[in-house]
């Protein structure tokens, strides 16, 4: 191929056609690779296209640089190149993820892995989930590793919590969650059933680099699908599923008799047949579908972000079908059900979308009243008692903890330090009641450890059923959780930038604000009290100023803690091209004046822009309303 592109009659001259020779030389190499390799006519043709045409600096793109490999998988568009998800880079990740396990696993070939995938699929390049699940099976059955590959669209709880019931070795759940149509990903879980952290991410990047070239059956998936290896869990892990909720299901009679209307958004994703399971497992009435995004769909048609994070610009069709049928609460998952949102409607008519922090007080509360009236109250069980949350999310669990006498504790941003830690609680006799996250992650089940939109939601509905039956509202309970423990009121957002030097050169100028290694001693007025870097590894707070949690020098991620009881805490996304803030200000009890707070922790949020992100110096985009 490389030959035939080099001798065709292009016809071009000029200094800039010879500058670009070289490297034109070098993509073809890997346009080769690819064409030959790939056995994929669509990527081979976008390949051939870009070349004809002189696409540069799409073929940089494409071929400049290989995807990282870390604790999240990889995550990336789909399409040609060894930057993007397809069929040639998801069988040379599984090669070096099987190679790892082969390492890892003396009894891998007794045990397995279990792989499942959500909807989403990119026509341009002929990749999907599917697709690239089955190329994961077909590298690890030609390995005689037992493969246990979902037969159809599954949530992205149901991998961890197959790895957990059936005691395999490790997991795949092929899913870009609630990113932009075109994106895919590759998430891996470990033995214990939680997400991998290091040494982990770093021992299967290293794996996939030393097993580049496609083994000999990697491609086989007609052969691999006929294999006896091959397993298909779909409905054994479903139906075993919905019997170990149950055990969060404590008013049943209360649910079978509830008036309570409820409306079910799965924006487009998967979640529609798992969530109507779910309530059926807890004997609640169905919730009302929304009829227009229900299905799967992979192009996304009604909402600009598939994320109910951003709020009520995805809820509009809920809204309507809710004012329609007269229903008071709105749930809505992400496309891989492992996040929940809850908007309830106001007295005044208007929809109010709780924050992930604020849900996170509701259900943290929730699921410890579940317990007390379970357990009793006796105080010989709740020494054992544990809930978590991440650094970045309200300290209401701590709260709530304190005067309640559980344990709590912190651990870093992301499920996979939560769902390691629960493992490591419970394998010590603990019992982790709840973990949140405040980006609409739950975990009220230790059946999955990691966040499950689908357990969450049926809890959910029980918690609004049983509120309903009390005349109390979701509104009203958090007002009374935070009258009882402490308001936390939280305001967080984010910042786009692509440029990876302004973000390190806004950090480091926080690094060195007042001279050399010296941090922020204030902002806009707002006394800084201490500060904690868990990129470097400092924490003021720290007898040798060392960090407990663990740090990480490929991320950014500072927090600052104020006089005034507020916390800020500033990082990079993993995922995307985002510089986050998470804000909160912490009251008393009894300290009930909420406007003065609010306008406390406004103007504090306005000071950290100000005078940390310089938007304006530093090109930032602000994010999109």
């Amino acid at each position: 191929m490389c030959s035939n592109i080099e001798n065709d009659n292009y016809n071009h001259n000029g200094i800039e056609f010879a500058h670009y020779l070289k490297i034109y030389i070098y993509f073809f190499n890997l346009v080769y690779i690819f064409c030959v390799c790939l056995q994929n006519p669509k990527t081979a043709a976008a390949v051939r296209s870009m070349v004809k045409d002189r696409a540069m600096s799409e073929l940089q793109k494409c071929f400049g640089a290989r995807m990282e490999f870390g604790t999240a998988g990889l995550r990336a568009a789909m399409g040609p190149g060894v930057s993007c998800m397809n069929d040639l880079t998801i069988i040379q990740t599984t090669q070096g993820f099987c190679a790892y396990l082969e390492q890892c696993f003396t009894d891998l070939k007794q045990k397995g892995v279990v792989i499942g995938f959500d909807a989403r699929a990119h026509p341009p390049s002929g990749g999907s989930s599917k697709r690239f699940a089955c190329l994961a099976a077909s590298v690890l059955i030609s390995r005689g590793v037992p493969v246990y590959l979902f037969s159809d669209i599954t949530p992205t709880p149901y991998v961890p919590f197959t790895i957990s019931h059936l005691g395999l070795c490790a997991g795949v759940m092929v899913t870009a969650s609630h990113n932009p149509k075109q994106d895919n990903g590759y998430k891996v879980y470990w033995a214990n059933g939680a997400q991998i952290i290091p040494p982990h991410d770093k021992g299967i990047a290293a794996a996939i680099e030393q097993n580049l070239e496609p083994w000999p059956k990697s491609w086989d998936t007609d052969g691999a699908l006929q294999s006896s290896l091959l397993n298909d869990p779909y409905q054994d892990i479903h139906r075993e599923y919905c019997k170990t909720i149950q055990q969060h299901c404590f008013h049943r009679e209360l649910n079978k008799n509830s008036e309570v209307k409820i409306v079910h958004t799965s924006v487009h994703g998967v979640g529609h047949i798992f969530v109507q399971a779910a309530f059926k497992a807890f004997d609640l009435h169905p919730p009302y579908a929304v009829e227009q995004q229900k299905d799967p769909d992979p192009e996304f048609p009604t909402v600009k972000y598939p994320n109910p994070e951003e709020g009520e610009g995805v809820l509009t069709l809920s809204f309507a079908l809710a004012d329609q049928e007269g229903a008071t609460v709105i749930l809505a998952n992400d496309p891989d059900v492992d996040r929940l949102a809850i908007a309830e409607k106001q007295e005044s008519g208007q929809w109010r979308v709780f924050s992930g922090n604020e849900l996170g007080a509701l259900l943290g509360w929730w699921i410890f009243q579940c317990w007390k009236l379970q357990k009793g109250e006796g105080k010989a069980s709740i020494k054992d008692v544990y809930m978590l949350s991440s650094t970045v999310s309200s300290k209401i669990l701590r709260a709530i903890a304190v005067k309640e006498g559980f344990h709590f504790e912190e651990t870093l941003t992301g499920f996979k330090w939560m769902g390691n830690r629960a493992r490591e609680l419970m394998d010590q006799g603990k019992n982790v009641l709840f973990a949140f996250e405040e980006a609409i992650g739950y975990m009220c089940s230790p059946a999955v450890l990691d966040k499950d939109g689908v357990s969450a939601a049926a809890i959910a509905g029980e918690f609004v059923s049983y509120l309903a039956s009390k005349n109390i509202t979701l509104s009203h309970q958090l007002r009374s959780i935070y009258e009882e423990y402490g308001y936390h009121i939280s305001k967080n957002s984010y910042f786009i930038c692509h440029n990876q030097d302004t973000i390190k050169q806004m950090f480091e100028r926080l690094r060195n604000y007042d001279g050399e290694n010296s941090y922020p001693k204030e902002c806009g007025g707002f006394a800084i009290t201490a500060v904690r870097d868990l990129t470097t590894g400092y924490d003021s707070n720290q007898p040798d100023n060392k960090a407990i949690l663990p740090t990480s020098k490929s991320s950014q991620m500072i927090t600052f803690t104020f006089a005034n009881g507020g916390v800020a805490t500033i990082r990079t996304s993993g995922t995307e091209p985002k510089i986050k803030y998470y804000t909160e200000l912490c009251a008393a009890p009894g300290n009930s004046d909420l406007n003065q707070l609010k306008t406390e922790l406004d103007n504090l949020v306005d000071a950290i822009v100000e005078h940390f992100y310089q938007p304006e110096k530093n090109n930032l985009t602000p994010r999109p309303e």
